[in-house]
């Protein structure tokens, strides 16, 4: 019986279809097929190194050389275990340190448990060959439920089933037929079975397109692949030696490999490695220019770093200060108060978070700052403290980070520009306020404004309230919280149950505030500007933080008005002289422009600006930098939408880094684009000159982009983690969403239709069309979703940067769960300019031709299709765009046309590509009769759409 233990909650404990989505085990099984030269273990004498290979049945292990020649391999279900580390007897004959445990494994086979050790040269390839491994014993005795060694039709049409596929039950049996080759007739053995997931799992997309460009021949040369790579890959300058290199690397054949050929194994390796991603691999790595002044990038930047959870009870850790660094963070944020023993601490004021000492935070800051990258951190202090402890602080800082805050050799005394991020490397700049020029320099603090940019409360904060209802509305659960937040905040409570009484004590450190008692009516709160959503609690610790900050109140129009009144603050000189390049200020006056100065925005505040300045906030932002953080009510936590005010050209973009979901996916997506060091350069356009960027021409001089999207196909796609419906064990009816997301003249989304019963291996073939005004700060987004009766569940998501997309056919890994894949056919085109009145006229009236032409002689007489070409177009054509009712909103199914999201109208006649320059596929001309076909299928056009179409058309107009 095979054995072997998993630890911990192990997918492939729980489901087999779990199991082959995780990420190693397709990419394992290619690094398997490729080879790997290990030591094998032979008792007290020395290691002999042999090169270990899968062989591309995935039925053997073998090795080289041997003097076994073709006998030098192990079957696979000979494997009775997989053991890790330095477990064997052989290791056990070997000293200590001999051989480092991550980097050695033991495989048990045969009935007398014989042992293969072996040493590989690093852990990550164990690794590698314990989860693939592993993954061949259980792939087949998952399915053996009976446990006899061999497989029945009955037991492959359920793995089928956990595979989340529905093959048709007739072309399952005829595959299982084909691969039953034995005398055992009616089952499958290992080998057989092996040769049948083979079959099924040959990806029928990747074949056709391997037969296209090999003359319909079973494999390609060094020419074919050539032609591909440049045509539809466009590769330049592709050598014969670089393709006999991709053969070498992903050919599982020995015998391909010697011919110099890849064959449909081999192809599928390379297009589902690292070359053939849909992410542009020099993005890995810092490709920017990084010697512009720093208001030129766009900076990653985290909002209240220390907590975990919620903004009120969570937990505050120096840990999240060493994850977010090494996630590529540059601007972390510090809340300090004056803590016990005259030691600062870190937490967010007036809740229940829990205190960490500002001393750990600083030293897990100097650990982890430069680990990943080397460019500038920002160190955003939010200062509550005393003078005394503020010395302390500046104590601590300077010793802990010592050369990191020297700035002594960045050279730009220009007081109108700010240091570059490659001038700043390794050194870390402290945020914070800064002591006017005109206190003597002898004295040793002084008062500066006290504008606490995270703990600001919107100034149009305001609650409204129904006269006739008090207290006995609130939930059980919002009175129990309250009272939590009551207690902590001292605040007693009066008898009377419908008022209570707030007394404002003074902060420690922070003497001669007065202390003041209000009396307040509980009131039952129905809307709240700006979100109505926020539940009551909420509302009323932010009532009690704002008394106790010693705030004023009043009713006016049936509203609770709460003004925030403005106080100073004592500022050690210690303190403010660390702070040069980044003086934090609360000026939001947008006409006004300076450089060496941080201004802080609310996210309401910064909305505002942007809707009623957006011009002025664009230019406010090319010479200083400004931060923007999340509203006052998000106390859960949550984040914002980054990318208004990216659009505005806003450096600083906190958020809330402990809350994942889509807005932290748009910001990974934004700053892999340039190795995910924390800093993007802007587009130039942002840097120098005005633009409005909301409007819906905001560049009307610079060329716009078209984007067409192929989706072809699917690939491992799992069940969703919370369906509506609950675990039903049904196979996913998948269907793929796709979004720009960038300027709002550029937002849209488009869908697939949805494909039934095959999560496996689902076929689309469908063609999405979006055009992008400024793609530069263009994100796109990929969303696979599972069709229900009543909605639809999540699967996954895959987003990236405009910029960092590669032209031609791509796998799309989706994030988190990286073998589950979309494959697509990226063409990106330049659109130059637009048609005049006449020149609309002139192509209605030919197309009008056309279409009489069509009706006259009949399609097949005048668009002959070619059928070689018809199988795979490679020039992705464009859709019709139409209007929809409400019921066309509905998905519809498999054999229905996709379902398209409908766009805004615009004045005028639409925009028509005419000077076009055409980037996708170079051979696309021959696949002309196939596009032009498809757009004759219709019998009526309005001249709407004929607009549209001449549109997505102009490049085979041009050609023809």
């Amino acid at each position: 019986m095979k054995t072997f233990t998993f630890t911990g909650e192990s997918p492939l404990a729980k489901n087999l279809s779990d199991f082959l989505i995780i990420k190693p085990v397709e990419r394992c099984m290619s690094s398997m097929q490729t080879g790997t030269q290990m030591i094998k273990l032979r008792g007290s004498t020395k290691g002999l190194v042999r090169f270990y290979y899968l062989d591309e049945h995935k039925s053997c292990i073998r090795w080289r050389p041997s003097r076994k020649n073709e006998k030098a391999k192990i079957s696979i279900d000979s494997i009775q275990e997989v053991c890790e580390g330095k477990q064997s007897e052989i290791f056990q004959r070997y000293a200590d340190g001999s051989f480092d445990p991550n980097c050695c494994f033991s495989i048990y086979y045969g009935d007398h448990m014989e042992s293969l050790d072996l040493v590989s040269s690093s852990g990550e390839e164990a690794r590698t060959w314990i989860t693939g491994l592993k993954y061949l014993m259980q792939t087949f005795d998952e399915a053996d439920k009976n446990g006899d060694g061999s497989l029945s039709i009955s037991e492959v049409l359920q793995l089928m089933h956990k595979l989340n596929v529905n093959l048709p039950r007739q072309k399952v049996k005829q595959m299982f037929k084909e691969a039953d080759t034995d005398d055992n007739q009616g089952t499958l053995g290992f080998d057989e079975f092996c040769a049948f997931y083979k079959m099924m799992s040959t990806r029928r997309d990747l074949y056709l397109l391997m037969l296209t460009y090999s003359n319909h021949k079973d494999h390609l040369d060094t020419d074919d692949l050539r032609r591909f790579l440049e045509t539809e890959q466009k590769m330049t300058n592709v050598t014969k030696e670089h393709c006999l290199e991709i053969i070498s690397k992903f050919e599982p054949c020995l015998e391909n490999k010697k011919e110099g050929a890849l064959g449909i194994d081999g192809f599928t390796n390379y297009m589902r490695s690292p070359s053939g991603d849909i992410f542009n691999p020099e993005h890995y790595q810092v490709n920017q220019d990084m010697s512009y002044p720093l208001s030129h990038y766009f900076i990653t930047s985290s909002h209240n770093t220390y907590l975990m959870g919620d903004q009120l009870m969570s937990q505050s850790r120096v840990d999240m200060y060493a994850w977010v660094l090494q996630s590529g963070c540059r601007c972390v944020e510090v809340d300090c108060w004056d803590g016990p023993d005259g030691e600062p601490i870190v937490h967010h004021g007036y809740t229940l978070t829990s205190k960490i000492l500002f001393k750990d935070v600083i030293e897990t800051i100097n650990k982890y700052a430069f680990i990943k990258n080397e460019y500038p951190v920002i160190l955003s202090i939010e200062n509550h403290c005393s003078v005394i402890q503020q010395k302390k602080m500046a104590q601590y800082l300077t010793e802990i980070l010592g050369d990191k805050l020297d700035l002594s050799s960045v050279h730009s005394d220009d007081s109108t520009t700010l240091p570059s991020p490659a001038s700043l490397k390794g050194k870390i700049l402290v945020k914070g306020k800064k002591l006017p020029a005109n206190i003597s320099d002898d004295a040793e603090e002084g008062e500066v404004s006290d504008e606490d940019s995270a703990d600001e409360i919107d100034d149009d904060f305001c609650l409204h309230f129904r006269s006739n209802n008090y207290f006995h509305i609130v939930e059980n659960i919002a009175k129990k919280k309250l009272d939590s937040l009551i207690k902590e905040s001292k605040i007693r409570d009066c008898e009377d149950p419908n008022n209570f009484t707030v007394t404002t004590l003074p902060s420690s450190g922070k003497a001669g505030l007065k202390s003041d008692s209000k009396k307040v009516n509980m009131f039952y709160c129905t809307s709240v500007t700006p979100r109505p959503d926020c539940s009551f609690v909420c509302l009323c610790s932010y009532i009690v933080l704002l008394f106790r900050n010693n705030n004023a109140c009043s009713f006016k129009d049936g509203c609770l008005k709460i003004n925030r009144q403005k106080k100073t603050m004592k500022l050690s000189r210690a303190l403010s002289d660390l702070v040069k390049y980044t003086k934090s200020v609360g000026i939001h006056d947008v006409e006004t422009e300076s450089s060496w100065q941080v201004s802080s925005f609310s996210e309401t505040k910064a909305h505002q600006i942007l809707q009623q300045k957006p011009a002025q906030y664009l230019r406010f932002n090319q010479h200083q930098l400004s931060r923007i953080y999340p509203s006052s009510y998000r106390v859960d936590s949550s984040n914002y939408n980054p990318q208004p005010f990216w659009n505005a050209g806003c450096q600083l973009v906190a958020l809330n880094y402990q809350s994942e979901g889509r807005m932290l996916q748009l910001n990974r997506a934004k700053f892999s684009a340039n190795g995910n060091c924390g800093y993007v350069l802007k587009p130039n356009c942002m840097c120098q000159g005005v633009f409005n960027p909301n409007s819906e021409d905001p560049l009307p001089g610079q060329l716009k982009k078209q984007l067409v999207l192929r989706i072809i196909s699917g690939q491992q796609l799992p069940k969703p983690r919370d369906s509506m419906l609950g675990d039903r064990g049904e196979i996913i009816d998948p269907f793929v969403e796709v979004e720009v997301i960038g300027l709002p003249v550029d937002c849209f989304k488009e869908q697939t239709r949805v494909v039934d019963d095959n999560g496996f291996n689902p076929m689309w073939e469908e063609t999405l069309v979006f055009t992008v005004h400024m793609p530069e700060i263009a994100l796109i987004r990929f969303l696979v979703w599972d069709h229900d009766p009543i909605g639809r569940d999540f699967i996954g998501q895959r987003t990236i940067a405009f910029s960092s997309m590669m032209p031609g056919y791509r796998h799309v890994y989706l994030e988190g769960i990286e073998e589950a894949s979309i494959f697509v056919h990226v063409a990106i085109n330049d659109i130059c300019g637009k048609v005049r009145l006449l020149f609309f006229f002139f192509f209605l009236f030919f197309f009008f031709l056309i279409f009489q032409a069509k009706q006259a002689l009949g399609l097949k007489g005048l668009f002959l299709r070619n059928p070689k070409q018809a199988s795979l177009d490679s020039h992705a054509a464009g859709q019709l765009h139409r209007k929809h009712s409400f019921s066309s909103h509905i998905l519809r199914r498999t054999a229905s046309a996709p379902t398209k999201s409908q766009k805004k109208n615009k004045k005028g006649f639409p925009e028509i590509a005419f000077d076009t320059k055409d980037n996708s596929s170079e051979g696309a001309a021959e696949d002309h009769g196939v596009l032009w076909s498809g757009l004759f299928r219709r019998s009526h056009f309005t001249t709407q759409q004929t607009i549209l179409v001449l549109n997505a058309y102009i490049p085979s107009m041009q050609t023809l």
